[in-house]
């Protein structure tokens, strides 16, 4: 080997040496390339000609799971704020069976002179008050109809918790914190709603019971804490409860959990606060009456029986959730055994016309605030939602991807690559919070933007407003598209809705007061 050649790889050497450094030390925007120097800058190449290896070699752009390419990348532009669009038309088959169609409008709507939209077009918030109907003594309208949806602190990373809890507040949208308790991390000024699991982290005894006075300590010390939600199941495995490994317990999570370290955390799958309906509706009461917030219940869904039961004691006594939050089998950020994410439960769709037909014979949908959680966080998927009787999203997989997650499907090992998934502080600390809290609210704006420009296509000034039959679907080969309530026999129950101005004004909006309200 001559000297010239030696040089050669000195000079190399330096240069890998040079681009490590500024790596880790200097570069905050990829995460990726500083937790993993140089080789990160291979997997971002790699990325940039991914639609062309999987279009020749591997798949198309709308094969992978669960998001496929152009879902995925959909979120990472908006996120961005860079161009989103598609040209030379949609490589989706339209034909095939579940693909929707949403009905436009001849003439769509007009925005008027001073509408809220003319100068703020990302506004959108609920158009209904959870916790009115009940008289809950803190009522709560959401100030965006797009939020976070329930991710543990714990099982998401303190900078990734930290990333969200900031970009709602960006965003004006709530945050809810999943069954792992109330951290600093969620404690930025974004609203939360607080999550009460089957282990009662954060809100259980020594013996791990459900704690009142824990509750009522902790909505007392953090106001922005807006509503509480009883968790029934989720959809990634419904009846199981969850675990939580130990090697992803740090001396904060034992703090903020009550449980000790060094051992799996192992959620019982049902509650020990109750044991039957009339029991669940009483604790609802019981944490509303203490608390003043509203309260509600989340589940994935299966049989109904218990479910008929449910809405028959709310028919009977007016007492009961002030919303429910429906999740899907479609599975989420919770890690499950396979034959739970595949077969356990009813996928979102399924499960929620089933439940909301349940309760629209006994006439009780109006004053119950539906959520639905289950890969709706796209624009044309909510306003089938919405269509079906949703007044509100809750998105858990996007919100991760908007702050950097790729879809590496590790979240169970505690070696997510992006630091979202992971308590390994090497592996969070490419995460700089300031700037995925910015991706996370543009995410939440541009999907806004899009949803009220789809519903002023189909003719309306807000989603509330789409029916059943301005959606299409899909069925089969001989019926190819049919309108949603003759899919799914029902026709969704009005919503009371004036107009967006006078959403603007509601004194209950994002939880404020009268006077917090008219400055917004």
């Amino acid at each position: 080997m001559n000297l010239s050649s030696i040089s050669w790889w000195v000079w190399f050497v330096i240069v890998l040496v040079v681009i490590a450094i500024r790596d880790v030390f200097i570069q905050k925007k990829h995460t990726i390339s500083h937790n993993f120097p140089i080789v990160g800058h291979l997997r971002y190449l790699l990325e940039s000609i991914g639609p062309e290896m999987r279009q020749y070699f591997v798949a198309n752009n709308r094969e992978e799971l669960p998001f496929n390419r152009i879902e995925r990348g959909w979120i990472y532009a908006s996120s961005k704020h860079e161009n989103n669009y598609e040209g030379f038309g949609t490589d989706r088959d339209i034909y095939a069976i579940q693909h929707i169609f949403i009905n436009n409008a001849m003439i769509p709507y007009k925005l008027q002179p001073n509408h809220p939209n003319l100068t703020d077009n990302t506004f959108l918030p609920c158009a209904k008050v959870i916790g009115l109907h009940h008289n809950r003594k803190k009522p709560f309208r959401p100030a965006s109809v797009i939020n976070v949806s329930a991710m543990s602190f714990g099982s998401l990373s303190a900078k990734a918790v930290e990333s969200l809890n900031k970009g709602i507040k960006m965003a004006d949208a709530y945050h809810n914190t999943g069954e792992g308790g109330l951290s600093p991390y969620h404690s930025y000024g974004g609203d939360v709603i607080f999550q009460i699991g089957t282990a009662y982290f954060g809100v259980r005894d020594d013996d791990g019971n459900f704690s009142m006075d824990k509750l009522v300590a902790l909505v007392h010390n953090n106001p922005f804490v807006k509503a509480i939600e009883i968790k029934l199941s989720q959809g990634a495995k419904p009846g199981k409860g969850g675990v939580l490994p130990a090697a992803k317990i740090t001396e904060e999570i034992s703090k903020i959990r009550h449980v000790p370290l060094g051992k799996d955390v192992v959620s019982p799958p049902s509650h020990s606060a109750f044991d039957d309906i009339p029991g669940l509706v009483q604790f609802i009461e019981d944490i509303a009456e203490k608390t003043g917030l509203p309260v509600g219940i989340k589940a994935a869904i299966g049989k109904l029986d218990q479910w008929e039961q449910l809405a028959d004691v709310i028919k009977t006594t007016g007492k009961g959730p002030d919303f429910i939050t429906v999740d899907g089998g479609e599975g989420g950020t919770g890690a499950a055994p396979p034959s739970f994410a595949d077969h356990v439960s009813l996928p979102w769709v399924y499960g929620f016309s089933d439940l909301y037909k349940l309760f629209l014979r006994r006439g009780l949908t109006e004053h119950i605030v539906f959520i639905g959680s289950g890969k709706l966080g796209f624009p044309a998927k909510a306003a089938m939602a919405f269509a079906m009787g949703v007044d509100c999203i809750n998105v858990a997989r996007e919100s991760m991807m908007s702050i950097g997650c790729i879809q590496a499907q590790t979240c169970h090992t505690n070696r997510c690559p992006a630091g979202v998934a992971t308590q390994s502080k090497w592996l969070q600390s490419g995460i700089d919070p300031t700037l995925k809290s910015v991706r996370l609210a543009q995410y939440f704006k541009t999907f806004r933007k899009e949803f009220i420009e789809i519903t002023h296509a189909a003719g309306y000034e807000h989603p509330c407003q789409f029916t059943m039959s301005d959606i299409d679907v899909n069925v089969d080969d001989k019926n190819l598209s049919e309108e949603l309530d003759k899919t799914y026999k029902y026709q969704k129950t009005v919503v009371p809705f004036t107009s967006m101005q006078d959403l603007k004004d509601c004194p209950y909006l994002g939880g404020k007061t009268k006077k917090e309200s008219v400055a917004i």
